[in-house]
């Protein structure tokens, strides 16, 4: 905000916003990879928010300009978003190796565990809004903000029919799978909002999840149709709606922030309101895991004080 009332402004106004792109040090590359690996991650863990890591990193703006300026500075915006790939594929395969073969088992425990790191960084989610005046419509944007992503989760819950077919899509199957795949780029550049959730409320998160498999791919490999659906959609969404989020907290910050603020509040309270949720709390009814509830409050905890040093170190050094 400070460069905009610099002398420069009217001479190179384009100059004057551009980002640099560049990394400081291999610890900056290092944050880079691990805001990756959240996004990755994302996709196993409901209500994991990898834009939430990224403002926590202070690469959240660097990520929408990279994102909505690729096409333009492509090599500049490669070189910065690299890190970021390699992190997401990491995430993504240990999210499917090791994290999902967790919440076959400990399901209650091992989101308790991300939640509590989502809480404990959420004071960098505020401190976007440090000085800022609490205003009646940044309240009231605070407020929508904290219920969408619950909105989201409670359909899936209660709305959605089951899980939604693959094999013999039609052609407007195709145009929903690229709506599809724009919204889930929404859910990715927006924090507090789950795709994991988006996907839920449609029937297509589970089949998606189980596509993945070489059995699967050698069956039905019309399939590769669809991922080229949803991945042309999700590039269209990654495009242009990091642009507008870009012009957003360019123009209207406060407010911005003070939306995030609300959906990255209500992300966290989605972990434990979803359908695969509510699958766990159905089978303690037959037999009460209270091992298992003692075991995610302590990681629920050791999550918070865990995520919340690390912002304050972030403060001191970052």
């Amino acid at each position: 905000m400070e460069e905009n009332n610099s002398p420069a402004v009217s001479a190179q106004p384009e100059e004057e916003q551009e980002l640099s792109l560049e990394y400081a040090d291999k610890k900056e590359v290092a944050k880079g990879g691990l805001l990756g690996f959240f996004i990755g991650l994302a996709i196993i863990v409901p209500g994991v928010s990898g834009s939430a890591v990224a403002i926590i990193f202070k690469l959240y703006e660097k990520l929408l300009y990279a994102f909505a300026n690729i096409l333009k500075k492509f090599k500049k915006c490669v070189r910065f978003l690299l890190p970021i790939l390699v992190g997401a594929v990491v995430g993504l395969a240990i999210g499917f190796i090791g994290v999902k073969a967790l919440i076959a088992v400990i399901p209650f425990a091992i989101v308790a565990l991300f939640a509590g790191l989502m809480l404990g960084a959420f004071p960098a989610v505020t401190d976007q809004l440090k000085g800022e005046k609490i205003t009646v419509p940044r309240a009231l944007l605070f407020a929508a903000g904290l219920a969408l992503p619950i909105a989201f989760s409670a359909i899936s819950c209660n709305i959605a029919t089951g899980n939604a077919v693959l094999e013999n899509a039609q052609w407007y199957h195709y145009i929903l799978f690229v709506v599809l795949g724009y919204i889930v780029a929404i859910t990715q550049l927006v924090p507090g909002l789950s795709a994991t959730a988006i996907l839920m409320m449609f029937g297509y998160f589970t089949p998606l999840i189980e596509s993945i498999s070489i059995t699967y791919w050698g069956s039905n490999p019309a399939i590769f149709a669809i991922y080229a659906c949803l991945v042309a959609g999700f590039v269209a969404g990654l495009l242009t709606v990091s642009k507008a989020m870009g012009k957003l907290l360019e123009k209207r910050r406060a407010p911005t922030f003070s939306a995030i603020a609300g959906m990255s509040l209500g992300s966290i309270i989605t972990m434990f309101y979803n359908t695969d949720m509510l699958a766990v709390y159905s089978a303690w009814g037959t037999g009460f895991m209270w091992w298992e509830l003692v075991l995610g409050i302590a990681l629920f905890v050791g999550g918070v004080i865990l995520a919340y040093f690390f912002v304050r170190y972030e403060r001191k050094h970052g």
